[in-house]
């Protein structure tokens, strides 16, 4: 059984309909990534999940239980995590400040001491800069600082939305290679991402949107290799 699971979902922004009955499963320890071009619905789609949006139509499954309805802060309890496209850290607080914050749900305060080492192993530029104000830091730095206190959260699964918006590329390839190490610690992560070589290069498993609906999915390798797929939906 899958540990997120997307039926049928219709969503959208007052009478805008962007989501038309999407259907995804997540499994359990995997990396998946979910890709598309600009305007596909991707972030509706995570905002949905997360409960920003409520769905017009259908049901998100957390852990085999009906959580559609259910407002952010409680699925942040039940370890469904975002990491929101922009970053939205508290900029005016410093990097261990920010990640404290990340260990607010009451799951995550137990193991915060162990979590903040497992931070500091796999971003050991945030060790260095642990009573830096966040808004001083360079924009990959954000990013990783981003990602980590999702992480203090003690997520089921993470959801990080663009990772690379912004960043330069050799940033980039370091945060991408820090996804593949949070998956081998047995982290179930949702990319949704723009760079779509990348994504397809680190995951396990694929969907590809378009349009509001799902196109494809399949393991990243077969996606990426499906020449129609990449010429019409994906702009490799």
């Amino acid at each position: 059984m899958s540990v997120l699971e997307i039926r049928n979902i219709t969503s959208g922004y007052g009478e805008l309909q962007i989501l038309w009955g999407v259907d995804m499963g997540i499994e359990e320890g995997q990396l998946t990534a979910l890709v598309g071009s600009n305007g596909a619905g991707k972030t509706t789609l995570l905002r949905t999940i997360v409960g920003q949006l409520k769905p017009w139509q259908g049901q998100v499954l957390f852990q085999g239980e009906d959580v559609s309805h259910l407002p952010p802060y409680t699925k942040a309890e039940m370890g469904l995590i975002m990491v929101p496209e922009g970053r939205q850290l508290f900029t005016d607080m410093t990097v261990r400040e920010n990640l404290e914050m990340g260990a607010t749900p009451k799951r995550a305060r137990a193991g915060a001491s162990k979590r903040l080492e497992m931070v500091f192993e796999f971003f050991p530029r945030l060790k260095e800069r642990i009573d830096q104000r966040a808004g001083t830091m360079s924009g990959g730095e954000q990013q990783m600082l981003a990602v980590a206190r999702g992480i203090m959260s003690d997520p089921v699964v993470l959801m990080i939305d663009e990772l690379s918006l912004g960043l330069a590329p050799v940033l980039t390839l370091d945060l991408f290679q820090s996804l593949r190490k949070l998956r081998r610690e047995g982290i179930t992560i949702l990319l949704v991402e723009q760079n779509v070589r990348m994504a397809l290069k680190v995951s396990d498993y694929a969907f590809v949107l378009a349009e509001g609906k799902i196109e494809m999915q399949g393991p990243s390798q077969v996606v990426e290799q499906d020449e129609a797929v990449r010429t019409a939906y994906l702009g490799i």
